[in-house]
């Protein structure tokens, strides 16, 4: 990509961090990381950040461009809120963009442009401390979006080495809601473990802290380690955003497929749902679809964590039953 670099610098502030998911896609965390790499953190005239038309494409994993899928684009990216909470227990939500504008410059060249709102701004700018650095390409190598805030919260105490945190906090701040902990263990502490080891500048190991009844974890204790990834030679262009999402390599590789550009919905659903193969969560997808369902990753992460919960047999035909039932 043109001007995206993969030394470039992000400084992160720690309640921005700190706050609960608002339901980030992969390409919406990666484009997030790109637009905080871009700004002056001690400069608020830098919160309009300008990308040519192509590179923003790549971010979001489009095929074929069009103004319908831009628009749907825009309204979820102007759709994010956070929620800051106060000292009285209360909180003050906001939305992080307010304004995208997609036209053409004095050039002919087609861009996407993304402002920070007004209310945003004491999150991205003018702070001195309690923030954190890391190099952009440790974000957009990442293959999901549990594995880029597992490794922005364990980041954010390198310096420390250790991290404690309540398993209710960290499955909020990860936005998920996994009941069983084997799956919870298996699916995102194992599962980040191995992505943070082989592909960003730390790694860690984990413990149990706290306990409740009949040794329950309550809290997990992080030990947070500088590393040297496996992949140290790959480029940029060499690394997933050149292709974005190369779900060959993530899930299985059918001679199918091999030519077959999947939507960047279908696209977060197979990297969210560990327990399902690429087939199972694509015969999901037509599924919904064919129902009707409008915002289908959030649905679909909705329909997976209610079939974790529940535990069944088999968590794609259970899935499908919820689908062929639920009133649209």
């Amino acid at each position: 990509m043109s001007d995206v670099f993969e030394t470039a610098l992000i400084e992160k502030r720690n309640i921005l961090n700190e706050l609960r998911s608002n339901n980030l896609t992969l390409q919406e965390l990666r484009f997030f990381s790109i637009y905080l790499s871009k700004i002056n953190p001690r400069d608020k005239s830098t919160k309009d950040v300008r990308f040519p038309l192509s590179d923003f494409q790549k971010i979001m994993g489009f095929g074929k461009l069009n103004i319908a899928q831009l628009k749907a684009s825009a309204d979820s990216i102007l759709g994010k809120k956070v929620f800051i909470p106060h000292e009285s227990g209360g909180f003050k939500g906001i939305v992080l963009f307010d304004q995208c504008d997609v036209n053409k410059d004095s050039k002919g060249e087609w861009y996407v442009e993304i402002s920070a709102s007004s209310a945003a701004l004491p999150l991205m700018f003018d702070f001195k401390d309690r923030y954190f650095k890391y190099e952009l390409w440790n974000a957009l190598r990442l293959k999901s979006s549990n594995q880029i805030r597992m490794y922005e919260i364990l980041k954010q105490y390198e310096s420390i080495g250790r991290r404690e945190i309540a398993v209710d906090d960290l499955q909020a701040m990860l936005g998920v809601n996994y009941t069983r902990w084997d799956r919870f263990k298996n699916s995102v502490l194992d599962n980040c473990q191995k992505a943070l080891k082989e592909i960003t500048d730390i790694s860690y190991t984990y413990e149990r802290g706290k306990t409740g009844a009949g040794g329950k974890w309550l809290t997990i204790i992080f030990h947070i380690s500088k590393n040297v990834p496996v992949n140290t030679q790959m480029t940029l262009f060499e690394s997933e955003i050149a292709e974005y999402i190369d779900l060959k390599k993530v899930k299985g590789n059918d001679s199918e497929e091999n030519a077959e550009r999947l939507s960047p919905e279908l696209q977060n659903m197979i990297l969210f749902a560990d327990d399902l193969t690429k087939n199972d969560v694509k015969e999901i997808y037509y599924a919904m679809q064919e129902k009707g369902y409008e915002n289908m990753f959030l649905s679909f992460k909705r329909l997976y964590q209610t079939a974790v919960n529940n535990d069944p047999a088999n968590l794609k035909a259970y899935i499908l039953g919820i689908i062929r039932n639920e009133k649209i």
